[in-house]
C-alpha cells in the first residue's frame, strides 16, 4: 500500500484542503472572520448534507468525516453564505465555480520508483501548452508525443501553468484553484499518467506557476479571508499575495503548501516562477526562499529545479541563501533572447528598445549571462540587473522563442517566419551549443507554422476588458499601435484564434531539414564533452565585425573548439589578425559541423578558415571547428 499523503508545508503546521485517510476525509480551511464554517455535499439525486467543522484558535476550522470519501463532490459554506469550493482543492470537475472533488492521492500507483529527480547540469528544456500540443489538447493526448521529443534531445519538460481557470481555452496564467489542475486538460490521474510515461523515458517534468496574483474568474478566496491580497504594491495584473502584512502566515502557508502538493502528489522536477518581480516581501525571509526550501523538502530524495522569471534580472534569485540570496536555481535570460530578436528580425522597437543584436552582445551573453548589470536601461530609464559575478552558466536559461516573445509579435508569428533560413540557423546553433541551459518553445525544432496567440475564455463583459488590456500591451510596439492594427487584432476570446494555435505534428516530416539542424545540434551538445561542460570559464569570446564573431572552448586535455558565427554578409577577414582564430600549436582546426550543410537546407559547408590564408566568412552562416594535430612531417611536427 502506498504511503498516504504526507508533503510538508511549514514545519508543525497541519496541511490544509481535504486529505483522505484511514478514518475518512480530513478537512481544514482558513476562515478567520467566520462564526461557523460547514461541509456540503450534494450528488444528482440526493439531498443536501452539511457537517460542521471545529474552530481552531488561529482562525482555522477542521474535522474528520468519516462519512465522506475519495470522489465525494462537496464545498465549504461559510456561515449562511452560498457554498463556496474549497481553496485547496486537488480537482474542479466542473471548473473553479462548481464543487471540489476528494481526491486520494494515495491511490495512484507510480512506476517511477527510482526517478533521481532533475539536476540543473545537462538539461534541454522544452516549454509546451497542454491545450495546443495535440488537437485533444489533453494529457493523456500529450503521452503519445513523449518518444518525439526524447528522440529529439530534449530532457526536461515545462508545462505551462496547470492551475484551474475559467473557461475552455486558456494560458494558464489566469488561475485560480493552486492545487487543482486544469479540468480541460484531464484529472489528476491523467497528470500523473503523463509524469510517470515521461519518467519512463527519461524525461523529467516541470510546471510553471503563478504565485504574483490570482486570475480575474473564479477567485474566491476574499470570502474566506480579507487577508489573502494586499493594495501595498503595485501589480500590473491584479492584487498581489499578503506574504508580509498581518494575517500574513496562513497566505504563505497556503501558497507554499501549492508549490509542495505539486511536487509531492505529482512527482514534478521542479517549478518555473512566474514573474518573481511582483512576489512582493518585506518579511525578514522572502517568501520565494521559504517557499524554495519547502519544495525541496517536499521532494525528499528527488532533486528539483527551480527556475524565475525575473524581469529585472536581479541575480540574488540565484545565490545562495548563505550568501544572502533566495536560493533557486536559474533564471531565464531575457537579454539574450532580444539581442537575437533584434538579430532576426533588425527591429527593435518597445522593451526590445536597448538591444541592437550585435556580435558584441553574443559574445558578452555567451561569457557573462545577463547583458545589464546594474547599467541605464534607456526603455524604462532607470539601472537594470545586477552582476552576475560567478553564477554559472546553467543558471541562465537561454532561449530564441517562449510563449510570450511568440505571442507579442502581432499575428503569434514563430520567429522562422520574421527572418531568414540562414540567421536563424546561426543563432540555434549559437544558443544550443552556448554554455547556458538552453530552451525551445514547443514546434519550434520542426518549424511550426501554427502560430501561438494570446487567448483566454471568459464571459463576455470580461472577454472585452482582456481585449482591451491586450490592446494596450502590445501598443508599446509602434506599427501595432496604429488603428488598422489595432482593429485586425486577433480576439483572445474566439475559439478560432484557440484552434489555429495547435500544432500539426505531421510537419515534422514537411521540415525534416529543420527537426535534423536540432537534433543533429543536441547531440552535439550531449555527445561533446568540451560543450557538455557548460563552463563558461573555459570560453572566450571575440568580435570579427558588427555581425560575426568567434567564441573559443579551451578545454584543457579534452581539446578546444572554435565557433564561428557570421549573421551579415559574407565576410573577408584576411589576414586574420584574431589570436582566437590561431589553432593550438602543432594543431589544425577540422569542420565538425556547419549551418550550410544540405541537411539542414543550407548551401553547402565550406570550412572558413582553411586555406591557411585568411578567413572567409560565408554569409548567415555557423561553424563549429575542433583542434586536431597537425600531421608529421619529416619525423617532425609542424
Amino acid at each position: 500500500m502506498p504511503a498516504r499523503d504526507c508533503a510538508p508545508v511549514t514545519p508543525g503546521r497541519p496541511l490544509l484542503g481535504a486529505r483522505v485517510d484511514s478514518d475518512g476525509t480530513h478537512f481544514r480551511v482558513w476562515a478567520p472572520t467566520a462564526r461557523h464554517v460547514h461541509v456540503v455535499c450534494a450528488g444528482p439525486g440526493t439531498p443536501c448534507q452539511r457537517w460542521p467543522l471545529a474552530p481552531e484558535p488561529d482562525g482555522h476550522f477542521s474535522g474528520t468525516l468519516t462519512e465522506i470519501g475519495p470522489g465525494t463532490l462537496y464545498r465549504y459554506q461559510i456561515d449562511d453564505g452560498e457554498p463556496l469550493p474549497d481553496p485547496c482543492s486537488s480537482f474542479q470537475p466542473d471548473g473553479p465555480h462548481g464543487p471540489s472533488r476528494v481526491v486520494d492521492h494515495a491511490a495512484y500507483a507510480w512506476q517511477d520508483d527510482g526517478w533521481p529527480g532533475a539536476p540543473l547540469s545537462g538539461q534541454v528544456i522544452y516549454e509546451l501548452h497542454v491545450g495546443t500540443l495535440t488537437p485533444e489538447g489533453t494529457l493523456d493526448a500529450a503521452i503519445a508525443r513523449l518518444p518525439d521529443l526524447r528522440e529529439l534531445g530534449v530532457t526536461l519538460l515545462e508545462l505551462m501553468p496547470l492551475a484551474e481557470c475559467v473557461g475552455r481555452w486558456n494560458w494558464g496564467y489566469d488561475g485560480v484553484g493552486l492545487y487543482a489542475p486544469y479540468h480541460v486538460y484531464g484529472d489528476p490521474d491523467a497528470l500523473k499518467r503523463f509524469v510517470d510515461a515521461a519518467h519512463a523515458l527519461g524525461l523529467g517534468v516541470m510546471l510553471d506557476v503563478v504565485y504574483n496574483h490570482l486570475g480575474p474568474d473564479g477567485n474566491h478566496l476574499p470570502a474566506f479571508s480579507p487577508h489573502y491580497f494586499t493594495g501595498r504594491y503595485a501589480n500590473e495584473w491584479g492584487d498581489a499575495f499578503n506574504f508580509d502584512g498581518p494575517d500574513s502566515r496562513p497566505v504563505r502557508d497556503y501558497v507554499i503548501g501549492s508549490a509542495c502538493h505539486w511536487i509531492a502528489q505529482y512527482h514534478l522536477d521542479g517549478l518555473r516562477l512566474d514573474a518573481t518581480q511582483s512576489m512582493h516581501d518585506a518579511s525578514p525571509v522572502h517568501i520565494i526562499t521559504e517557499l524554495a526550501q519547502q519544495a525541496r523538502a517536499a521532494a525528499g530524495a528527488r532533486q528539483i529545479l527551480l527556475i524565475a522569471e525575473n524581469e529585472p534580472q536581479h541575480t540574488c534569485l540565484v545565490r545562495p541563501r548563505s550568501a544572502g540570496g533566495h536560493g533557486l536555481d536559474a533564471m531565464w535570460n531575457d537579454d539574450f533572447h532580444h539581442s537575437a530578436r533584434v538579430a532576426l528580425t533588425g527591429r527593435h522597437e518597445g522593451y526590445f528598445h536597448d538591444h541592437r543584436g550585435r556580435a558584441q552582445e553574443f559574445v558578452s551573453a555567451l561569457r557573462h549571462g545577463f547583458l545589464f548589470q546594474g547599467q541605464h536601461y534607456a526603455w524604462q530609464n532607470q539601472p537594470r540587473g545586477t552582476p552576475t559575478g560567478d553564477v554559472p552558466a546553467a543558471a541562465f536559461v537561454h532561449f530564441l522563442q517562449n510563449h510570450d516573445q511568440v505571442a507579442n509579435t502581432f499575428y503569434g508569428q514563430r520567429v522562422h517566419e520574421l527572418t531568414s533560413p540562414g540567421r536563424l540557423r546561426a543563432l540555434t546553433a549559437l544558443m544550443l551549443l552556448g554554455p547556458q541551459t538552453p530552451m525551445l518553445f514547443m514546434g519550434q525544432e520542426f518549424a511550426a507554422s501554427a502560430p501561438f496567440t494570446f487567448f483566454a475564455d471568459h464571459k463576455p463583459e470580461l472577454a472585452e476588458k482582456v481585449f482591451e488590456g491586450r490592446r494596450a500591451f502590445v501598443a508599446q510596439f509602434k506599427p501595432y499601435a496604429t488603428p488598422a492594427a489595432q482593429a485586425a487584432l486577433l480576439d483572445p476570446a474566439d475559439e478560432a484564434t484557440f484552434l489555429r494555435c495547435k500544432l500539426d505534428w505531421a510537419e515534422r516530416l514537411r521540415h525534416a531539414t529543420v527537426l535534423a539542424l536540432h537534433r543533429d545540434l543536441l547531440r552535439l551538445r550531449r555527445e561533446d564533452r568540451v560543450i557538455a561542460a557548460q563552463d563558461r570559464t573555459m570560453l572566450d569570446g571575440a568580435v570579427l565585425s558588427e555581425h560575426a564573431f568567434v567564441m573559443r572552448w579551451r578545454g584543457g586535455s579534452l581539446g578546444e573548439r572554435l565557433l564561428v558565427v557570421n549573421l551579415g554578409d559574407e565576410l573577408d577577414f584576411r589576414p586574420g589578425p584574431e589570436p582566437l582564430l590561431a589553432p593550438p600549436e602543432s594543431s589544425a582546426w577540422q569542420l565538425t559541423w556547419s549551418s550550410d550543410d544540405p541537411t539542414y537546407g543550407g548551401p553547402g559547408a565550406l570550412h572558413p578558415g582553411e586555406d591557411n590564408k585568411g578567413w572567409m566568412l560565408p554569409g548567415e552562416s555557423a561553424v563549429l571547428l575542433r583542434a586536431v594535430p597537425c600531421p608529421a612531417s619529416n619525423g617532425e611536427s609542424r
